[in-house]
C-alpha cells in the first residue's frame, strides 16, 4: 500500500484545520473584518465555547460562538461554523433564533426592553452548493429586507454563508482580500508555497499556522483523523448525490414516455376519426348515387364502398 505524500499546509475545511486556523484570535479578527467588508470593524473578540460541538446528528462539527467587540464599542454575537450540507437554511436559523434566545433575561424583561444584540452566523460550505443558489455566486451576506424594494428592515440579524465550491478564480484572477479568503481556503491544502498574493502579513500567520510539519505528533493524528472524516463525509454525499440524480433522471425519462405515449395515443385518435369521417362521408355519397339509379359498380368504384356494403345502404 502506497502512503500518501504528507502536504505542505493542512486543510482549512477539516474540523482540526477550521479549529487551528480559526482558533487563533488575531487569525479570526483578520477574517472577520475582511469578510464585513468595512460594514464592523472588529477590535476584539472573546471565544465564549471554543469547542462547541453541534447537535448530534452533526458529531464532529466545530462552532466558535464569538461575542465580539466592534469600533463603536457595542457587543455583537457571532456563530462561525463549518456546515453539511442537510438541513443548512433551517439549520442555521436554528442557531441564530437560539443565541438571540439564550440572550433574554429568565425575568423582569419590561425592564430589559428586548435589547437584543447584533447577531451574525457565519458558515463555511466546503464541497456543496447554496440550496437554490445559482451555482456561481460565492459570497452570500444575507439579511432581513423588504422583499419588493430591497432595502434593509433589520440589520442585527445576518447569514454571511461562504460557498468555497463556487469560487473558480485562478491566482492570477483574484481582485481583493475577500477573493484571497476563498483563494486560500478553497487551496491551502494542495500549494506547495506560500503564493505569491498572500505575501501580507494577514495571511502568512495563516499559511504558518496551517504548516503540517509544524503540528505535533498528537495533532497530525487528530488532524489525519479530521480529514479522513471529511472525505467519507463527502463520499457519502457524493453517492446521496448520485442517487438522486439517477432517481430524478429515471422521472424525467419516465415522462418523455409517458408524453410520447400520450403523443401516439392522441394520433391515434386522430387517424381512426378521420378515417370513420371519411367513411361516414363515403356511405352518404352512395346513398345519394343509389337513390340517382347509377349502377353499383360505379357507386363502388366512386366511393371506395365494397358491392355488399353499397347492397345494405337504405
Amino acid at each position: 500500500m502506497v502512503a500518501h505524500a504528507e502536504p505542505v499546509f493542512i486543510d482549512p475545511t477539516t474540523d482540526e484545520g477550521f479549529k487551528r486556523l480559526f482558533g487563533d484570535k488575531v487569525n479570526l479578527i483578520n477574517f472577520l473584518n475582511i469578510i464585513f467588508r468595512g460594514r464592523k470593524i472588529i477590535t476584539d473578540l472573546t471565544y465564549r465555547d471554543t469547542e462547541r460541538i453541534g447537535a448530534t446528528e452533526e458529531i464532529g462539527k466545530v462552532i466558535f460562538d464569538l461575542v465580539v467587540q466592534i469600533s463603536t464599542g457595542e457587543d455583537i454575537i457571532i456563530e462561525m461554523q463549518t456546515s453539511t450540507h442537510t438541513n443548512l437554511k433551517q439549520r442555521m436559523l436554528y442557531y441564530a433564533s437560539k443565541v438571540i434566545s439564550d440572550t433574554a433575561p429568565k425575568g423582569n424583561r419590561k425592564a430589559w426592553g428586548y435589547a437584543i444584540p447584533e447577531v451574525y452566523t457565519i458558515v463555511l460550505m466546503d464541497g456543496f452548493h447554496m440550496p437554490g443558489g445559482d451555482h456561481k455566486t460565492y459570497f452570500h451576506d444575507t439579511c432581513l429586507c423588504n422583499r419588493d424594494s430591497g432595502q434593509i428592515f433589520y440589520e442585527g440579524l445576518g447569514f454571511i454563508y461562504l460557498e468555497i465550491i463556487n469560487f473558480v478564480k485562478s491566482e492570477t484572477e483574484v481582485e481583493d482580500e475577500l477573493d484571497k479568503v476563498f483563494f486560500m481556503l478553497k487551496n491551502m491544502s494542495t500549494l506547495k508555497t506560500l503564493p505569491r498574493i498572500m505575501k501580507s502579513e494577514v495571511f502568512q500567520r495563516f499559511f504558518q499556522l496551517a504548516s503540517y510539519a509544524k503540528l505535533t505528533k498528537e495533532e497530525r493524528t487528530m488532524y489525519d483523523i479530521s480529514l479522513k472524516r471529511k472525505w467519507d463525509a463527502e463520499a457519502v454525499r457524493m453517492y446521496q448525490q448520485e442517487q438522486v440524480e439517477g432517481l430524478e433522471k429515471q422521472l424525467e425519462e419516465a415522462k418523455k414516455e409517458a408524453k410520447k405515449a400520450s403523443l401516439v395515443a392522441k394520433a391515434e385518435g386522430l387517424a381512426e376519426g378521420k378515417a370513420e369521417g371519411e367513411h361516414n362521408k363515403a356511405i352518404e355519397t352512395a346513398l345519394r348515387f343509389k337513390e340517382m339509379g347509377l349502377p353499383l359498380e360505379q357507386i363502388a368504384k366512386g366511393t371506395g364502398l365494397s358491392i355488399e356494403e353499397i347492397e345494405k345502404l337504405k
